[in-house]
């Protein structure tokens, strides 16, 4: 189901009805030599490759062409602004590239005229650090924005620049957005969110009716992070909403493996899509020995939570296309240490909903209050699935091998804190190969959920392909991401369990899983 591609900061957008992709090393399975490589499709799943469309080849550029994001200026043309590498030092300037032929539907060639760079770093930016323009914005007032992250020390920085003809930028005198402590700010977003309904929005969307987020890619954590907000013409600044934590401990869109994501408005079905890179958890032999290194995740549509709080991510309709043979349960009880066997499946690739319920929420056990709160991801290495609980760990054992050597459970465990309960998701790879090695790193990521237990029902949607497990909790409120390399659970040999390892039982009200099929495969 996913596209393997060697590197990624990952670019989408709407040509012309075709969605396009642009990231790539073609020289090898490890970072360097960055170019745009080139593949289209018409429904996000089935994806035809196109040769490379942006690559070093001038003074600008000549040390790589690294991420940036696309815009539609008016009369439906497209343009790309990216991030070249000028000089061995790796410094950073903005270019612009436009179609050779508007009249091709694929969009083939792209030209880089002669009066890039478009923008330069002055004396008061790291010129090192420096990348990644935003999809542009046009204000009432006639002018285009655009933002390009960096950092000044430890302070993360969302520089802004203006222009009235998307050729001539001038920075302003304040950043979009800035944060001590954070480190570099690189691939960011921004973009609005509609406050009721859910259709997604152009990116030149503004007043009253809507939120905005700001996403940024920290390059200390490798983690993605994000706030809501509200963003001012009149200043050009962006303010968090004050219940945000702006920085480390704040919201994520994944809290698994999930890096250097773009969103970008679909006209055509009114939505916001948000595409992310998964890079390889095992080792650069590994990588250089396959030939390939890292994917491209499902795409997921973005709404705004109707609490306001976070924003909601849900897989694509167009991946239920692959769906293929169905089986279902319902009205199973699961007691302390009870599996269920999801069986007329395949199981190293399948989509899998299910529902749980309980009676109660006295038995779930203490949060620990010298325990991080913000720290999900140490609880969950303390407290994995095998660890028996009050209420849970319950959920799913995916890519399982038939003794259980090898699997990597997705599920729930609740604490009860001093006002409140507190949901743990996790996705543990700790259990999920018996390869040993080096350069291996098999973490058990985790966050906790915001959702309300008054119905005293959690849910699970985890998408199954071989070394990767998409897993989304509560209805996308919390999304988990893992890269796993089972030995034993692969293709036929691949199970999947429903478990149980709590005090409290728990029951499934439903479970629905597909096995999935092939994507039509790409040129090569």
């Amino acid at each position: 189901m996913s596209l393997n591609v060697p590197f990624s900061c990952a670019l989408v957008n709407d040509f012309i009805n075709q969605y396009q992709i642009q990231m790539d090393n073609p020289k090898g399975a490890v970072w360097g030599n960055i170019v745009w490589a080139h593949s289209v499709s018409k429904d996000l799943i089935n994806w035809e490759r196109l040769p490379n469309a942006i690559y070093p080849s001038e003074p600008f550029d000549q040390y790589g062409c690294w991420s940036g994001s696309a815009t539609i200026l008016p009369g439906n043309k497209p343009i790309i602004l990216y991030t070249g590498i000028i000089d061995k030092n790796k410094t950073q300037v903005q270019n612009y590239a436009i179609p050779a032929n508007l009249s091709d539907p694929f969009l083939q060639k792209w030209i880089k005229p002669d009066n890039n760079p478009l923008v330069v770093a002055d004396r008061s930016i790291n010129k090192t650090a420096f990348r990644d323009p935003t999809t542009a914005w046009l204000a009432q007032d006639g002018h285009w924005r655009i933002s390009i992250g960096g950092k000044w020390g430890t302070m993360g920085i969302a520089y802004l620049y203006r222009s009235k003809d998307f050729m001539n930028w001038v920075k302003a005198n304040n950043p979009l957005h800035s944060r001590n402590g954070t480190g570099n700010w690189e691939c960011l977003d921004f973009y609005p969110v509609s406050v009721s309904g859910k259709n997604g929005l152009d990116t030149s969307i503004m007043g009253s009716s809507v939120k905005h987020v700001l996403k940024v890619s920290l390059d200390v954590t490798r983690y993605e992070y994000y706030t809501l907000g509200t963003y001012s013409l009149e200043k050009d600044v962006y303010t968090p909403d004050e219940e945000m934590v702006d920085g480390w401990n704040g919201l994520r869109y994944d809290y698994g493996n999930f890096y250097a994501s773009k969103s970008f408005f679909d006209p055509s079905k009114n939505r916001r899509i948000l595409w992310a890179w998964a890079n390889e958890s095992d080792s650069k032999a590994d990588r250089v020995k396959k030939g390939w290194a890292g994917i491209q995740l499902i795409p997921r549509t973005i709404v705004l939570d109707p609490n306001g709080k976070q924003l909601i991510q849900w897989p694509v309709v167009e991946v239920e296309t692959l769906r293929g043979k169905k089986v279902k349960l319902s009205n199973k009880m699961l007691v302390k240490g009870k599996q269920i066997e999801i069986k007329g499946i395949t199981a190293a690739q399948a989509d899998v909903e299910v529902t749980f319920s309980f009676h109660s929420l006295d038995k779930s056990e203490p949060f620990d209050p010298r325990w991080d709160r913000y720290d999900a991801q140490n609880i969950c290495s303390q407290k994995g699935s095998t660890v028996q609980g009050g209420l849970g760990p319950f959920g799913l054992l995916t890519l399982a091998s038939r003794n259980l050597e090898e699997y990597t459970p997705v599920f729930f465990r609740v604490f009860k804190a001093q006002n409140n309960h507190l949901v743990l998701m996790c996705s543990d790879a700790s259990r999920s190969t018996l390869k040993v090695g080096t350069g291996a790193y098999r973490p058990s990521f985790a966050g906790f959920v915001d959702v309300d237990l008054t119905g005293k029902k959690l849910s699970l949607r985890s998408l199954i392909d071989h070394s990767v497990v998409e897993s989304f909790g509560a209805g996308g409120k919390i999304c988990i991401t893992s890269r796993v390399y089972p030995t034993l659970a692969i293709y036929d040999n691949a199970h999947l369990y429903v478990f149980n390892n709590g005090i409290e039982t728990v029951k499934i009200d439903s479970l629905k899983a597909w096995s999935m099929n092939r994507p039509e495969q790409m040129n090569q």
